[in-house]
């Protein structure tokens, strides 16, 4: 058996859509963007430390938004990052807690579908 790790995930936007993008996972959900290698510059788009992962927000001339498909955030502090994502006009939809872990979902600003949960259990 093969010991695999996530090293990053990548998620697509449309050409252009980088300051976007620095705002909503930099701005608002408070992601360090990190220095793209110089043969990466060229290709557009933009990285996030994302705990001990990295998130790649990359440029596609194609863009459709994952709608089904996507990343899920864990924090502890579910509800303030909740009230800042709606705070900044991005609508939430509730779910189903999973195994005790409270979750909703929201879309970036190019309508890919994110989801945010608690990191542990609240015991329910």
């Amino acid at each position: 058996m093969v010991d695999l790790t996530i090293d990053h995930v990548q998620l697509a936007i449309p050409i252009g859509g980088e300051d976007a993008a620095r705002s909503f996972y930099g701005v608002l959900l408070g992601l360090s963007e990190l220095p793209k290698p110089p043969e990466m510059v060229g290709r557009g788009g933009c990285w996030f430390q994302l705990g001990s992962q990295q998130l790649h927000v990359g440029v596609e001339a194609d863009f459709h938004a994952a709608k089904k498909a996507h990343i899920a955030l864990a924090t502890d502090e579910l509800a303030a990052l909740r009230h800042r994502i709606e705070a900044a006009g991005h609508a939430t939809k509730d779910d189903s807690p999973v195994e005790g872990r409270y979750r909703f979902f929201a879309e970036d600003p190019f309508g890919n579908r994110i989801e945010f949960m608690d990191r542990v259990a609240r015991g329910i």
